[in-house]
């Protein structure tokens, strides 16, 4: 769990950039109940499999999964669920039109804390052909091979 700033990384969707080309990025808020933002705060987030959709003027949370928290009782929550995402009329509408008219998806990128409150960033992304990850692969061998020869001439 890194922090940046005011921000205090919960849980990253690392293989998000892996696999798709992300576009538009929103902070959204979420609607928790008690023992998942406990269990949020604790790091007990997977954000893997996760994406959002609009329906209904709303936008949903699907899949990501929560662990139960440790210290509930028997009104614990279920560890995936569908979870509402707190967005303005105008983000609604424009992820609506890039999702049915486009056929993009919205995945989450990032959960985090800000200002005592649990915050999602959430992108509209491309899926990636296999080709283009072998080459984001290629350029990043590339480019950790220049910084060690750079590292290796400035020592000697």
């Amino acid at each position: 769990m890194a922090s940046k700033g005011d921000l205090k990384i919960l849980s990253d969707n690392r293989s998000a950039g892996h696999n798709y080309h992300l576009l538009d990025r929103f902070e959204a808020g979420i609607v928790l109940t008690g023992t998942e933002v406990k269990s949020a705060k604790t790091g007990k987030i997977q954000l893997k499999e996760s994406y959002a959709e609009v329906a209904g003027n709303e936008a949903w949370l699907l899949n990501a999964h929560i662990s139960e928290y440790s210290h509930g009782n028997i009104m614990n929550h279920a560890p995936v669920r569908k979870r509402k995402l707190l967005l303005h009329r105008a983000e609604i509408e424009k992820l609506q039109t890039e999702t049915r008219e486009k056929g993009l998806t919205v995945i989450p990128t990032k959960l985090y804390l800000k200002d005592g409150k649990i915050k999602v960033e959430i992108a509209v992304a491309k899926g990636k052909k296999f080709h283009d990850k072998r080459e984001a692969i290629k350029a990043r061998e590339m480019q950790a091979e220049a910084k060690a020869a750079i590292g290796r001439r400035a020592r000697e």
